[in-house]
């Protein structure tokens, strides 16, 4: 068990690092979006501080999870990113969609991994 944590972590630690690297520094022109997803990219777009911030948390977390350091954190503050993820890719771009739910599966299976850690989080 501890070497497919440390696998599926490294995955999903490298898959944001690489998300996060090529949009923060430009490094690949992106295909031009068409149809709801166009619409939506340039809602994201718009807002110009919600991109470059989900982008700088995506790398933190991918850093953390390709060190093995605070993963449970990791976990925590990407959840909410990989909804998104899997949500934009089944109602607007589905070709996305089997990337999407592997994140999702890899989540959750650090999450279970790690509920020790998050047990006084549901402590009343």
């Amino acid at each position: 068990m501890k070497i497919a944590v440390i696998i599926v972590r490294t995955l999903m630690g490298l898959l944001f690092l690489f998300a996060s690297v090529t949009y923060l520094f430009k490094l690949i022109t992106p295909p031009e979006p068409t149809g709801a997803m166009k619409t939506f990219s340039a809602g994201l777009e718009a807002a110009r501080y919600l991109m470059p911030t989900v982008k700088v948390l995506e790398l933190t977390c991918g850093l953390a999870l390709v060190t093995g350091r605070f993963v449970p954190l990791a976990t925590v503050l990407l959840a909410p990113i990989i909804v998104n993820i899997l949500l934009i890719h089944a109602f607007l771009g589905p070709e996305g969609l089997p990337v999407a739910i592997f994140l999702v599966l890899a989540n959750g299976f650090l999450a279970y991994h790690h509920r020790e850690s998050y047990r006084p989080l549901f402590r009343a």
